[in-house]
């Protein structure tokens, strides 16, 4: 197996530069162009990505919606503080989910939320520790889970969130993400609205984002890492908007690393994608060749992280990071809450 080190991937990144709140005007944040043939960058307003998509482009968004996915409770025995974090959906009132402090929730542990409208039992501990956990409740488990559960925001987010639908982007659908496909956020109604109206196509695909997408790269050698399974959807709408895209000699672009690895994963090998759904556990790193994709819209991610490894796959590694640095001089803002990138 060849050589792939993580510390390739490693950048320095200030503290400050990592966005905490979102802006007021999702569109209004800062855009950095990389001409992935060049490594030429230029800075740019969000707004602006309208210039460089042309008609008949295809603009791939994953329409996953977050769920209030951080459950806090207690023991029922002890009192003792636990929290919850809904990972994947196994049956209809069984989640896999990632608990804290796990050594307290063991098989046969019972918690209580809020006024014991929900109250859970865990029965098995699976991969990577985490626990399937049963649920008991009345009534509707989306209108207890909203009433009692908080956005999953990433762990570099310390700051409470103060509307729950910053942490969405405006096209969100499906039900069934732990973290928001954060490319999107940048969208707005408006916005989407004048890419239609110039002739660009959009097709909504649904990849559902686990905390995987967040799973620390631990390998030295980055190709012995494995990433978790993600649930993905594409519509016979969709696969056929992509399709004639790719035919007509058009470019297939992909707002967010999601949105890309949905495409990647059910296209056939000669690019053509049909409707269908599964479960995904691709990697793409440097050495990939795209089958679909073009380009692509991201916000700027973790050093050594899969992300950054995606992008270097699609735009070379150093002139992603190249690209990052000159990001990082111009006090880009990084992660969930930031800045974008635009690849073409």
């Amino acid at each position: 197996m060849e050589q792939l080190r993580k510390n390739d991937f490693y950048f320095e990144l200030p503290q400050e530069l990592i966005a905490q709140d979102p802006l007021e005007d999702r569109s209004a944040s800062r855009l950095l162009y990389l001409e992935k043939d060049t490594g030429k960058t230029k800075d740019l307003t969000f707004r602006n990505v309208l210039d460089y998509l042309n008609p008949g482009d295809c603009l791939v968004l994953n329409n996953t919606k977050v769920i209030p996915a951080r459950l806090l409770g207690q023991k029922e025995d002890t009192g003792a503080a636990i929290e919850i974090l809904l990972l994947k959906r196994r049956d209809k009132d069984v989640w896999e989910t990632l608990v804290k402090p796990g050594k307290k929730a063991r098989p046969g542990a019972r918690i209580v939320f809020g006024d014991g409208r929900l109250r859970a039992e865990v029965t098995e501990v699976v991969e990577e520790g985490n626990r399937l956990v049963r649920f008991e409740y009345e009534g509707i488990w989306e209108e207890v889970l909203d009433s009692l559960g908080e956005m999953p925001l990433p762990p570099y987010i310390t700051h409470k969130l103060q509307d729950k639908n910053r942490y969405q982007t405006v096209y969100a659908k499906y039900e069934g993400s732990a973290a928001a496909p954060t490319a999107g956020l940048h969208f707005t109604e408006e916005l989407l609205d004048k890419i239609t109206k110039k002739g660009i196509h959009i097709a909504y695909v649904t990849l559902h984002v686990g905390l995987g997408t967040f799973r620390p790269v631990k390998e030295e050698n980055v190709l012995e890492h494995h990433m978790h399974s993600e649930y993905y959807q594409i519509t016979k709408e969709a696969a056929e908007t992509i399709n004639q895209a790719k035919e007509s000699g058009h470019r297939v672009i992909c707002a967010g690393t999601t949105s890309c690895r949905t495409v990647e994963s059910a296209a056939d090998e000669n690019g053509r994608l049909s409707e269908c759904s599964g479960n995904t556990e691709i990697f793409i790193y440097p050495g990939y060749r795209f089958k679909v994709l073009d380009g692509l819209i991201t916000n700027f991610h973790l050093p050594e992280s899969t992300l950054v490894m995606l992008v270097s796959a699609l735009a070379g590694r150093e002139q992603v990071l190249e690209a990052y640095k000159h990001a990082i001089q111009e006090k880009y803002r990084f992660f969930s809450f930031g800045d974008a990138m635009l690849i073409l």
